[in-house]
């Protein structure tokens, strides 16, 4: 079987299509213009080759495996590290052969998409799922066998249901002597050998109990269990109005905690099996708990830790309760004026159990790492200096030394390009395994003799490698990025456009996209995707190629732009603190600072017509565009926007805005501000959207009536957490092209 090719088709559509594109005009937009639009993002998007995907370790093995599409098709590639080659993992005709065959159809390898891919440690199996089922596929026999149907997975809890404190099994001791379990919300233990039970607390009750998450110390003298005050839970509801499996309405139900709900309380105890008498930690210090972690012993049962995260974020505790005394003790603490970014940058490693921890922080204004001792003292800053580690990779307590990744550590460089670095638990010899001006996504082998680097930029092609991990030599070149066909078109790779911000020293990165058929004697209204969520940063930093969501829309006579402002993460603390109890701020003047430097530079960017889209926070900071700097921002689309921050989830709003919740959720509020609209808004939202609250959006949308505003409202039935999907997409073109280009859009109902 021959493996087919789709250059020269490839290569005549786009011709085609962007010959029609040309004749685009301002006056009236048609259902073929928008066809043409996304059959050239369609086309161009096939012309990127030799693209690694995939990279993977191979299980007891130095090796790995990566997938990557030539223009033949796909290509599955075993990399020897000891050996330094590389070789096809099989014979994809073979294998194409095969499955055809059993499937009883003629398949072209290039268009089989196979997902879950796997390889046995000696690449002589190869597994994956297709059209419904798995699959085995021997390479060296060319046999294929189908394993039968993927089983449906049962589905699991919502993922913001609280776990059942009352739900674990029975925790049996290490040396098998004893049973510990919950009965009538005390605690009781079972002598294994002889049956008896003995009920060791007496005031448990419904409303305060003892958890099932039970832990015995290795030795089996102890148990640490925390004494469980549980509180109401909040209940989000909402109406699925077209269900598939019939014609009348559901009413779905979810548990979802919101900012300012009560919480549960934990008090950690101690028990010890000697006399079987029970200890409550003092721990009056520490009862204010957004939440505490179950105790984890130390290895030779000398005590157990927990880490304490309080309500608002401002202090976050590593404890230790010595198993003989009770007494307690405090290992690392960070008492931020801000927050403890908990959910991201948390990071603990503990040495030799616990005679050392390797601890994250940002004290000194950036994101390092720091050594104690095991009496909490610290011993010294391992990584300092004006950039930021990102994750710690693995620790090698032999060596004592830590591999990492990190940014902005390489001067004249985007501060946000990840890099991997060694150094030593002392802080001493730091050595860079990755030196290229690029952002490198790196994996490792499972011993970490060895990695295969992919670097590349959004405005550079990239390069596969693979290096030694202890020193960052390269060893092999395995793939390079080739848009040699994409060259030959009209294509505009992606700038990367720097700015100063709002405090004129502080640069901001972004990107900006131009159609194909961009003429710089045009003016371009300028359409900024925001996502400002303090958890991250967000502009691309890898090689793309084609970014279809933005692709599609620029061909229509727009100019695209991404931006990480003041309050996202990954610079420094500072940076980051702009989020700190003022979400509407979204960065919005470096955004606009960035966008008037961008058009003092490129004239053709109009700036007078300014359009904005987002989801999510996305959603919240480009409602927020037209609320709150009417004066830049001209036309919004918002789709499942979290527009109040009380009525979002507890964890990720209550992370930045803190606890009590006070005036200046209602300040930031778009529902509180809906009547400050002066321009342009469509909101989009999915009925039975189970991450943010549908009824965020539709309170924006009930003030803006009271208001006296005119906006749309695109529900989208049946439908989850989205921008909008395709229907979406098209209400977004329509929406931008009516109010930025003051075009007539297609009559869809014809």
């Amino acid at each position: 079987m021959k493996i087919s090719t789709r250059s020269n088709y490839l290569k005549i559509a786009l011709l085609s299509v962007m010959t029609c594109l040309s004749t685009f005009t301002y006056a009236q937009f048609t259902v073929t213009d928008y066809s043409k639009a996304d059959s050239l993002v369609r086309t161009m998007s096939k012309m990127i080759y030799n693209q690694v995907k995939h990279v993977k370790p191979l299980q007891d093995s130095t090796s790995f495996w990566y997938k990557t599409k030539s223009s033949d098709g796909q290509r599955y590639i075993i990399v020897d590290s000891e050996e330094n080659k590389k070789r096809k993992a099989f014979n994809e005709e073979r294998l194409c052969a095969q499955l055809s065959r059993q499937l009883g159809d003629t398949l072209i390898w290039d268009e089989i998409n196979l997902s879950n891919e796997s390889f046995s440690s000696q690449t002589d199996s190869f597994s994956f799922k297709y059209k419904g089922s798995k699959w085995l596929y021997l390479t060296n026999d060319n046999k294929l066998i189908n394993k039968g149907e993927q089983k449906k997975e049962i589905p699991s809890a919502h993922w913001a249901t609280a776990r059942n404190e009352l739900g674990n099994p029975p925790a049996v001791s290490p040396n098998k002597k004893w049973t510990a379990f919950i009965q009538e919300y005390n605690l009781f233990v079972k002598n294994i050998e002889t049956g008896k039970t003995k009920q060791i607390t007496f005031d448990g009750s419904p409303g305060e109990y003892y958890s099932s998450y039970i832990k015995w110390s290795p030795n089996s003298e102890f148990i640490a269990v925390h004494k469980f005050r549980p509180s109401e839970k909040r209940m989000i509801k909402f109406i699925e109005s077209s269900p598939k499996d019939q014609l009348q309405p559901k009413l779905l139900e979810f548990e979802y905690l919101k900012p300012g709900d009560a919480l549960p309380i934990k008090k950690p105890f101690l028990f010890s099996m000697d006399g079987m008498e029970g200890k409550l930690i003092a721990f009056g210090g520490f009862m204010n708990q957004y939440s505490l972690t179950d105790p984890e012993w130390r290895k030779d049962s000398r005590a157990f830790t927990i880490e304490y995260n309080q309500r608002g974020h401002q202090r976050y505790s590593v404890l230790q309760i010595d198993a003989e005394t009770g007494e307690l003790k405090v290992l690392a603490e960070e008492n931020p004026e801000t927050f403890f970014f908990y959910s991201g940058k948390k990071y603990r490693y503990d040495v030799n159990d616990g005679d050392e921890m390797i601890w994250m922080s940002e004290r000194d204004g950036w994101n390092h790492l720091y050594l104690y001792n095991n009496e909490g003292k610290l011993k010294n800053q391992i990584t300092s200096g004006k950039w930021v580690v990102r994750n710690v990779v693995h620790v090698d307590v032999d060596n004592r030394e830590i591999l990492f990744c990190a940014s902005g550590k390489n001067k004249n460089e985007d501060p946000y390009h990840l890099h991997y670095y060694r150094i030593g638990f002392d802080g001493k010899g730091l050595t860079a395994l990755t030196k290229e001006n690029a952002n490198h996504e790196v994996v490792f082998s499972l011993d970490y003799k060895y990695m295969v680097d992919y670097f590349s930029r959004a405005d550079l092609p990239g390069k596969t490698v693979l290096r030694n991990a202890g020193n960052g030599k390269i060893l092999q070149v395995l793939n390079e990025t080739d848009i040699s066909k994409l060259k030959d078109t009209n294509w505009k790779m992606p700038e990367v456009f720097t700015a100063k911000g709002r405090d004129g020293e502080t640069d901001i990165w972004g990107l900006i996209y131009r159609p194909t058929n961009f003429d710089p004697s045009k003016k371009y209204p300028v359409i900024e995707y925001i996502y400002a969520g303090p958890h991250s940063s967000f502009v691309p930093k890898s090689f793309v190629g084609i970014n279809r969501r933005f692709a599609g829309l620029a061909e229509f006579g727009f100019i695209l732009v991404q931006i990480d402002g003041m309050g996202t993460s990954n610079r420094s603390k500072a940076f980051h603190d702009v989020c700190w109890k003022n979400l509407k701020d979204a960065g919005f003047p470096d955004r606009i600072k960035w966008m008037q430097a961008a058009a003092k530079k490129y004239p053709y960017m109009d700036i007078g017509r300014v359009g904005i889209f987002g989801g999510s926070a996305g959603g919240q900071s480009s409602t927020g565009a037209v609320l709150f700097h009417p004066e830049f921002y001209d036309v919004a689309v918002s789709s499942c926007g979290c527009h109040d921050n009380r009525m979002d989830k507890i964890w990720w709003n209550e992370q930045w805005m803190g606890y009590p919740i006070e005036a200046h959720y209602d300040s930031c509020s778009n529902v509180t501000n809906a009547y400050r609209l002066n321009g342009n808004l469509m909101l989009i939202l999915g009925e039975v959207d189970d991450n943010v609250d549908p009824a965020s959006t539709m309170q924006v949308a009930d003030a803006l009536i009271k208001a006296g505003k005119e906006f749309e409202l695109v529900v989208l039935p049946g439908v989850n957490h989205t921008l909008g999907g395709d229907y979406g997409e098209r209400k977004r073109r329509d929406f931008f092209i009516k109010h930025l280009l003051q075009s007539e859009t297609p009559d869809w109902n014809k």
